[in-house]
């Protein structure tokens, strides 16, 4: 529980850190809509990774219907919480751009590839030298 937590950490924090960063720059810019949709998209990505991790323990031990229901309800309820920001950016256009919200909600993803990424390039590098 210790390690899923601490992963959960690592990547949500890097993901709204370069999202703000980011969202901060297009404001500035004068694209306010891009900034808050993508601090947005991200936000509500964090919390979904954020929920995933907590899930997951309860699905360990449990019969498989229970397991089943878990799961189905997990997925239910993180499509749910990931139609926020969509439906916002949709009826709210002047405020959320809808294509940086959804970008935001694949930061946590990004960041997980990124992270994945660097680190195969550097142990490449490494067993080069």
């Amino acid at each position: 529980m210790k390690e899923i937590r601490e992963t959960q950490k690592k990547y949500c924090s890097l993901a709204l850190v370069t999202a703000i960063i980011i969202g901060f720059f297009l404001i500035i810019a004068g694209q306010s809509s891009l900034g808050k949709g993508l601090i947005l998209g991200t936000l509500f990505s964090s919390i979904n990774f954020a929920l995933m991790g907590e899930v997951l323990p309860h699905k360990v031990g449990k019969s498989r219907g229970k397991t089943y229901l878990i799961s189905l309800g997990s997925i239910v309820s993180r499509y749910v919480l990931l139609a926020v920001p969509i439906v916002l950016g949709i009826r709210f256009p002047d405020r959320f751009d809808l294509i940086t919200v959804i970008i935001g909600i694949f930061m946590v993803q990004l960041v997980i590839l990124w992270d994945y990424l660097k680190s195969a390039i550097l142990l490449t590098h490494r067993k080069k030298i």
